[in-house]
């Protein structure tokens, strides 16, 4: 009797010890398929650390290097840790696709975003297209209308009208003054963004009724380095406004030829890239009083989201030590927004599998540090939030104070952000 209850318990013990095992052979297996333990996430990319987009893109990469400390701290993502994996592109397009293709085949990332600007994300768009990969781009203008791919989303705010919404608040306020202007100089470099913005310019301007008199690309830099013959073609026939589509350093050769020579247009801007960015500021300090241009965020109080003091607090921080952008607000926080999109998505999607993530990324609505975010057609923002500001006020001795605030800079548009009126014509403002 005594052996036989013996055996009874050891049977049952030995059979509980064989689920336990079992249990957690399982356990082990399936978090081997679908995370192996202690393996980081690896999400891989190109960024312009050399170079003419070098200002811009190391300030991104800062953002995106404090999302993902931040991230880690607070466990990483599915339990996992995770790693940035990038190369420099050199600001040069040529290097995009070698960049990508080693990232994939011979890094063997999880997943890919792009690095800053459209001139380097349309060259990786077919390698990602290929490999099949979620690619969440970061200001990328209207990438996706030639390519049509499923999987593609854009972090930059101009909603569906994507290559008209970087000059719609110029044309709009330059239509609003009586007597209206009635015609315009369009100028543009013979590149992927400048291309696009120069083809919302136009028709933008058509809309309004405005004559086209001068409408002429030129090759970006360094093959054009001197831009007073372009300024002096446009002043010799008049127009009444000047819209310039360009990238950092075309837009400080176009702004400073503009000075030199005195163009006095009734108003002078459009989608100057560069304009927003410290580096640029310092170099041009007083010569960007007047210009109407775009922007894609400003440090006013209405645009604080949830965690948007405390990620610039940090990006400042840290942003000598780095060499880069002192403030980041025109691409630290969008760096950072990058990688907080996709990270939500992976959240929501309890996966880094590309299909599931771009589901997530459809679904959902995310909550950034740079305002909310729902995607919609060719993965743009289905509502887009982007700024026409007018710089005004600035000293020729201007520092670093004159860029912290809205001291030297004024929201026209949208309506509902309006922190005051345009200054009208350019030459009361230059004054």
């Amino acid at each position: 009797m005594m052996q036989s209850l013996k055996s009874r318990a050891l049977t049952r013990i030995a059979g509980a010890a064989l689920a336990l095992v079992t249990g957690a052979l399982f356990a082990v297996t399936g978090a081997q398929a679908q995370a192996p333990a202690g393996k980081p996430i690896v999400i891989g990319f190109s960024q312009s650390l050399t170079g003419a987009l070098s200002p811009n893109g190391k300030q991104a990469l800062l953002g995106m290097e404090i999302w993902k400390d931040q991230t880690n701290k607070a466990g990483g993502l599915l339990g996992r840790q995770v790693e940035l994996k990038y190369y420099d592109d050199k600001s040069d397009p040529s290097e995009v696709p070698g960049i990508y293709t080693k990232l994939l085949d011979v890094d063997k990332v999880d997943l890919v975003v792009s690095g800053y600007a459209s001139n380097q994300i349309a060259p990786a768009m077919p390698v990602v297209i290929r490999k099949g990969k979620t690619f969440v781009s970061l200001f990328g203008l209207d990438i996706n209308d030639k390519f049509k791919y499923p999987k593609y989303f854009s972090v930059i705010p101009t909603g569906q009208d994507t290559k008209g919404s970087f000059t719609k608040g110029f044309f709009d306020i330059a239509a609003a003054q009586n007597p209206k202007p009635q015609t315009v100089a369009l100028t543009y470099a013979d590149a992927e963004f400048a291309q696009n913005a120069c083809e919302g310019a136009r028709n933008n301007a058509k809309k309004h009724g405005f004559k086209i008199v001068y409408d002429k690309a030129y090759p970006p830099p360094p093959k054009t380095t001197d831009f007073a013959p372009i300024v002096r073609a446009i002043k010799a026939l008049e127009p009444d406004l000047v819209v310039a589509c360009a990238y950092p350093l075309d837009s400080v050769g176009i702004v400073l030829a503009a000075n030199e020579i005195d163009l006095k247009p009734k108003m002078f801007g459009g989608a100057m890239v560069g304009l927003q960015a410290t580096f640029f500021k310092d170099k041009l300090k007083n010569k960007m009083n007047g210009i109407v241009n775009y922007e894609t965020w400003v440090p006013d109080e209405k645009q604080m989201y949830k965690g948007t003091k405390e990620f610039f607090a940090e990006y400042q921080a840290r942003a000598k030590a780095a060499g880069v952008d002192p403030l980041g607000y025109y691409l630290g926080g969008w760096g950072y927004t990058q990688l907080q999109v996709l990270g939500d998505a992976i959240k929501s999607a309890k996966s880094i599998e590309d299909d599931k993530v771009a589901a997530a990324l459809k679904k959902d609505k995310f909550e950034t540090v740079m305002g909310p975010i729902k995607f919609g057609g060719k993965g743009e923002w289905a509502e887009g939030n982007m700024f026409t500001v007018q710089y005004r006020d600035i000293p020729a001795d201007a520092g670093l104070d004159a860029w912290r605030g809205m001291s030297t800079q004024v929201v026209l548009e949208p309506k509902r952000l309006e922190t005051g009126k345009v200054i009208y014509p350019y030459e009361k403002a230059i004054k």
